[in-house]
């Protein structure tokens, strides 16, 4: 069996579907890990979906797919603009990883346009809403390949 893809999800990304739709759409994000998880099998990639509203039990998923994961396919939500731990358990990982939000946030308020997860990401998709996290799971089966 191939090692798995981690999906991780951020704080506030518990609330999908019911926090600001007009940025963020309507799907919940059970809805979003359905939608992933069907296209993961289709693709014959083993995935593990987690979210937490806690930094630190971000970088402990992070530190159990250095053990057992293939890829990281992470939306940090405002970690991203303010976690340097998270980048230095990024930067410990040696697989891909890929950045996504569903709103761009360069559109946003000034504060959302830079992001510490880039600095190691292999890959940022924002922008495409829930969507884009099917486009990068889609581009983590091409890394993992290689």
């Amino acid at each position: 069996m191939p090692k798995p893809i981690y999906l991780l999800n951020g704080p506030n990304l518990n609330l999908l579907g019911r926090r600001q739709p007009e940025i963020y759409g309507a799907e919940t994000l059970a809805d979003v890990q359905a939608r992933v998880e069907v296209l993961a099998a289709d693709l014959g990639l083993e995935l593990r979906c987690h979210q937490s509203n806690w930094e630190g039990q971000i970088i402990d998923w992070v530190h159990q797919a250095r053990d057992d994961g293939a890829g990281i396919i992470i939306n940090p939500g405002a970690f991203t603009h303010t976690s340097v731990a998270i980048l230095d358990a990024l930067n410990a990982f040696d697989g891909p990883v890929l950045e996504v939000h569903i709103s761009n946030i360069h559109k946003r308020e000034t504060f959302r346009h830079h992001s510490y997860v880039s600095l190691r990401a292999d890959g940022v998709i924002a922008g495409f809403g829930t969507e884009g996290y099917l486009l990068a799971l889609r581009r983590m089966k091409t890394l993992v390949a290689q």
